[in-house]
């Protein structure tokens, strides 16, 4: 019983954090939407960090393109098991 309370406010105080840290953000964004210098600046350094670290983007990009086609390839062939399972 101590433990599943526990869990429980584990989970109540990680929910507020989230709910703090989203309120935090949209108060910031809203703030930074009525500068247009600022929208411009975040726009600049946000450009210039994607073109530093393109090569790193590129290939996180493909690894996971490729993880989610050898997931679909896995589970195509489970799915052709299942098949010739009920099949037989």
């Amino acid at each position: 019983m101590k433990h599943a309370h526990n869990a429980v406010a584990k989970e109540v105080v990680k929910s507020s954090i989230v709910s703090s840290t989203v309120h935090t953000g949209s108060r910031l964004m809203s703030n930074v939407a009525k500068h247009p210098v600022l929208v411009f600046g975040l726009g600049v350094v946000a450009g210039y960090l994607v073109y530093k670290y393109r090569k790193e983007i590129i290939s996180s990009t493909t690894k996971a393109v490729d993880a989610g086609k050898d997931f679909v390839l896995q589970q195509k062939e489970n799915l052709e098991d299942i098949v010739a399972e009920s099949k037989e």
